[in-house]
């Protein structure tokens, strides 16, 4: 779960996580980590990001319209609220697999998704302090991660590095292993 849709990449193509610095750094690490590949007619640039071809993984943002100066506010995170629960509830809709491992790049997209939550599930109180690398276990066999946003401020000043990012896409494929393994 991301912030918001970037000016040159979702907001003009409808997609998430495409065509900006930000896309290109978690499509390298979805490569790295199995949760993507690149289809065989793709173009030659591995970080085309338009084309990669996820595995179990679906992205999405908190705010779901271009914000100006490409921060979302708490305003607009409030207004979109209500598309953000409708999306995760959607999740456990009957027929549809149940996530096993929800990730929120960024301390914004952490409290918005913990907030939209489902009201059965069993959640820790208060709200834990966001940090790269936190994990919440909210109920069996589903796990809440955190990483750093791969925003070009992080990835450049090295607040987020790609084996930092690979160690929590790492432990989610390993949360994911485990759920598979057990009945359900």
């Amino acid at each position: 779960m991301g912030l918001a849709p970037g000016a040159s990449g979702a907001n003009r193509t409808g997609r998430v996580f495409v065509g900006d610095s930000s896309s290109d750094f978690l499509a390298a690490a979805l490569l790295r980590t199995g949760f993507g590949e690149m289809p065989a007619d793709a173009s030659l640039d591995p970080l085309d990001s338009g084309a990669l071809q996820l595995k179990g993984v679906r992205l999405s943002n908190v705010v779901k319209c271009l914000p100006p100066a490409n921060s979302p506010t708490a305003a607009e995170v409030t207004a979109c609220a209500g598309y953000l629960a409708t999306e995760v509830a959607d999740l456990w809709r009957p027929g549809v697999r149940t996530p096993r491992v929800l990730l929120a790049l960024g301390g914004t997209a952490f409290r918005a998704l913990f907030a939209a939550l489902p009201a059965e599930l069993v959640r820790p109180r208060p709200l834990p302090k966001f940090g790269h690398g936190v994990e919440l276990a909210l109920a069996p066999r589903l796990t809440l991660l955190a990483s750093f946003h791969p925003s070009r401020l992080n990835t450049q000043t090295g607040r987020l590095t790609p084996p930092m990012f690979d160690q929590v896409l790492t432990r989610a494929r390993d949360l994911l292993g485990t759920a598979q393994g057990t009945s359900a």
